[in-house]
């Protein structure tokens, strides 16, 4: 599977947005906060954006927000077009439901990286069955399970306490940490899901 390797910040500061690709970095030491901070002290001009390009980032955004290349984020836009309801949302849900996005959301991981990771490695089970491939998608009622080695790890502690200190866990989610494991209680809503962008843009990136 293909990789990004180079500095995540780069994509940050090329969308001019936080896509919170390195854990707690992203809320102690952002890049875009600091520049933000130094801008404010002079006058910055930008150049207008064609109607493409501002479809393009969009699209951009939520790709790399989801750590994903672009052909998988390609075919999984137009499994949602022909799924009933809007479009824009269903892609949302797919992109939301991912196993490994779940994980994150859970909380074993303090970034989507982490949590594709503890997947891969085979560290997670959906409803008792061992499932190492990030993009399953989890459904209502799936319960979602952490292998017992890995749940005192530095990063999975580290994730749970982040999790619990700035109240991540959304109520789409349920959680028990006696035994390490959560439950897709129902569909997220728009309001709930992690990806702050503008889906209809990326609707008509498609369409065009």
């Amino acid at each position: 599977m293909a990789r990004y390797t180079e500095a995540r910040c780069k994509k940050c500061r090329k969308l001019d947005t936080k896509l919170f690709l390195k854990g707690t970095k992203c809320y102690t030491g952002c890049i875009l906060e600091k520049r933000a901070a130094k801008q404010g002290k002079f006058r910055t001009f930008k150049s207008k954006k064609s109607e493409y390009a501002v479809r393009l980032a969009e699209k951009q955004r939520a790709r790399f927000a989801a750590g994903m290349t672009e052909q998988p984020f390609n075919n999984l836009f137009h499994k949602a077009a022909r799924m009933e309801g809007k479009s824009g949302e269903m892609f949302l849900r797919l992109l939301e439901t991912r196993l490994d996005n779940i994980v994150r959301r859970l909380g074993f991981a303090v970034s989507l990286q982490g949590a594709r990771q503890l997947v891969n490695h085979g560290h997670v089970k959906v409803n008792n069955r061992r499932v190492d491939v990030a993009s399953y998608h989890v459904k209502p009622g799936d319960v979602i399970t952490l292998d017992s080695a890995v749940s005192a790890t530095p990063a999975v502690v580290r994730g749970l306490e982040e999790s619990a200190k700035r109240s991540l866990r959304p109520s789409f989610v349920e959680y028990d940490g006696s035994k390490f494991s959560g439950k897709l209680l129902r569909w997220p809503d728009r309001g709930e899901m992690s990806y702050a962008v503008n889906e209809q843009l990326i609707v008509e990136f498609y369409s065009k």
